[in-house]
């Protein structure tokens, strides 16, 4: 088994998956080539073939993160009316990080090492932020004289909807005395708020 993973072109995903088990299991800081060809059963130079370094390795695989991120993103049930298309965005959004806390957590928890701006790393960053970028300038236009504005708007939705994410996986909202019905309307209210926002600037 380990001398057939060793020879095929399998031992790039095998080091690639065993990289998440390790951070799931164990935390971003354990996460070494060795563990990963401990966990793996090769030879500790075994991952070297692929991953000049850690670094190398934890870049392709938030890159991996990223694209399955932008993925589920343009998976999203589509709608003709740009509006309605942005919420059904937060709401792919926000069920990706529920479903994904991990990958979640990758993306926009952990300081990207200094290798990642020679990798695909920004471009694929880039891609997701790009598809809300597309729906704002069916709202907006597209034209130079907003692509200011809809940078603002952009970053205005993202951070509310990641505000939101970080809020409730946050321990302290168990202490809050918050109503029970309050956690699992949030998204709604949310989105539904961006919206009236998004209206009244238009």
């Amino acid at each position: 088994m380990t001398e057939k993973i060793e020879k095929t072109k399998d031992l790039k995903e095998a080091c690639l998956n065993a990289a998440r088990e390790v951070i799931a299991e164990s935390g971003l800081e354990s996460l070494s080539l060795r563990e990963v060809a401990r966990k793996l059963n090769v030879s500790h130079q075994a991952p070297y073939r692929h991953f000049p370094s850690r670094d190398h390795l934890l870049v392709e695989v938030m890159c991996r993160c990223f694209r399955e991120f932008a993925d589920n993103l343009d998976a999203r049930m589509k709608n003709e009316d740009p509006t309605l298309d942005l919420q059904a965005l937060g709401y792919q959004y926000l069920n990706y990080a529920k479903a994904h806390p991990l990958e979640y957590r990758l993306m926009f928890g952990t300081p990207w090492p200094e290798v990642a701006r020679d990798q695909e790393m920004v471009k694929d960053a880039c891609h997701a932020f790009d598809i809300l970028r597309s729906v704002l300038k069916r709202i907006y236009g597209d034209d130079d004289s907003v692509s200011t504005f809809i940078d603002q708007q952009a970053l205005f939705i993202w951070s509310t909807v990641h505000g939101l994410v970080s809020i409730t996986e946050a321990k302290a909202m168990d202490h809050l005395n918050i109503s029970p019905e309050v956690i699992p309307l949030a998204p709604q209210h949310a989105i539904k708020m961006l919206s009236l926002a998004l209206l009244a600037a238009k």
